[in-house]
């Protein structure tokens, strides 16, 4: 039996419909708005979508449960396509520390930092690191996020690394879609100053294990200073490739000249942690079908005031996303609606290309567009309801949860109750 929903009365429905491809320009700013909007929901998918009156008259409307969305905002769920989810437990110590004004030479010296960070992720249990990172997903799904990638990167083991990819397939049995990366972040433990002897073995046994074991999708590699260099990262991705993996290129901000070339020529998804790119980064990119991640939560987090020029990248043409890059050490986040106020007040994004760009170009960032970011016919219903009416009001309350109700494939995963105020 078809299970059939109608979310009706919409003050302002964002559909974020349109030509297929990126966002760019002027055209991130397009929501697709419609006033009093309605969507009818069969089985999982959007079936219509449009004004409420003439979707409330349609056959199929009439054995279909109502959601009743007045006075509020229904847009696409949020799209996180840069997290490192599986990032074990919280750092309290080295936060500590850097509220001090430690530095990180300062923090690994006193026993913190990145190696702390993976000697956490390898000495807890497999167990431990999936109900770390179910307690992870489940705050960003109560903050809107319906889909989203982890990355590994953080075990600097072979069997940490895997590790943490099994955790990756084991989030996969949730309905919220979690989106799998292998990150080749620096040189593991006992391969110190011997880079490319490390990339040896990760081209030769661990990137045929992982694509054997279906543990991931896309492949990442940071290209920057002091983890490896463009010849390199070129090596890694190439080989990567070959075995079928889909490709993403961690640029950050000591990234390596040359990088996002190097990502563009060999048609990365995405190009992630762009912080300073050139003007000839920026023609290369708006050139091409590489999404630029921005995230600024991680520049927030650790007060670097360094945020990427988002307005100079959607001025000339590139397709921007947004994502949290939540993980322990350097941006503690899972909340989408924060990282949009952020874009907005440091990187002068209108709310509406924030809006586009942490959903729809975030899904293209994922290669998922086809499917997620958007409210249309045949996509999933992966949807938000907002407790406000004005999709602007996401940037203007920094800080707080809007959401009422997620709603991933037709099934409701978050609804929220009202405050119940005692009697008098």
């Amino acid at each position: 039996m078809r299970k059939v929903t109608l979310v009706r009365g919409a003050r302002q429905l964002l559909t974020l419909r349109g030509p297929s491809g990126p966002r760019r320009g002027s055209e991130l700013r397009n929501l697709g708005l419609i006033q009093d909007g309605a969507l009818l929901i069969v089985d999982g998918l959007v079936q219509e979508v449009g004004p409420t009156r003439r979707l409330e008259n349609l056959a199929l409307a009439r054995e279909a449960d109502e959601i009743d969305a007045s006075g509020c905002v229904v847009m696409p769920g949020f799209v996180d396509s840069h997290t490192h989810l599986v990032g074990g437990q919280a750092r309290m110590a080295d936060y500590e520390m850097q509220l001090a004004g430690a530095s990180h030479e300062e923090i690994a010296q006193a026993g913190g930092g990145a190696l702390a960070l993976a000697r956490s992720i390898q000495e807890l249990s497999f167990r431990t690191l999936e109900a770390l990172a179910v307690r992870a997903l489940e705050e960003a799904v109560r903050h809107g996020t319906t889909a989203l990638e982890a990355k590994s990167g953080f075990g600097l083991t072979d069997a940490a690394e895997i590790k943490i990819l099994r955790v990756h397939s084991a989030l996969q049995k949730q309905p919220v879609a979690v989106v799998s990366t292998f990150l080749c972040a620096r040189a593991a433990t006992g391969y110190e100053g011997r880079a490319d002897d490390y990339l040896e073995w990760i081209c030769g046994h661990v990137l045929p294990l992982v694509k054997r074991r279906k543990l991931a999708e896309f492949v990442d590699i940071r290209c920057e200073q002091g983890a490896f260099t463009v010849a390199q990262a070129r090596r890694y991705l190439t080989a990567a490739r070959r075995l079928g993996f889909a490709l993403k290129v961690h640029s950050g901000p000591r990234s390596n000249p040359g990088t996002i070339r190097l990502a563009v020529e060999l048609g990365a998804t995405s190009v992630d942690h762009v912080i300073d790119p050139t003007d000839e980064d920026i023609a290369l990119l708006a050139g091409s079908q590489s999404v630029a991640t921005l995230l600024p939560g991680a520049v927030f987090y650790l007060g670097s005031q360094r945020y990427a020029p988002a307005r100079q990248l959607i001025d000339n043409g590139v397709a921007v996303a947004l994502a949290t890059n939540y993980n322990p050490e350097t941006s503690p986040s899972q909340n989408m609606q924060m990282i949009i106020a952020l874009a907005c007040r440091t990187m002068n994004m209108t709310p509406a290309e924030a809006v586009t760009a942490a959903t729809l170009n975030a899904a293209h960032a994922l290669g998922r567009a086809s499917s997620i970011g958007s409210l249309e016919t045949g996509k999933s219903a992966d949807l938000l309801i907002l407790s406000v009416p004005d999709y602007r009001e996401i940037p203007y309350h920094f800080g707080v949860n809007l959401v009422d109700l997620v709603m991933k494939s037709g099934s409701v995963l978050v609804e929220r109750s009202e405050v119940r105020w005692p009697a008098n």
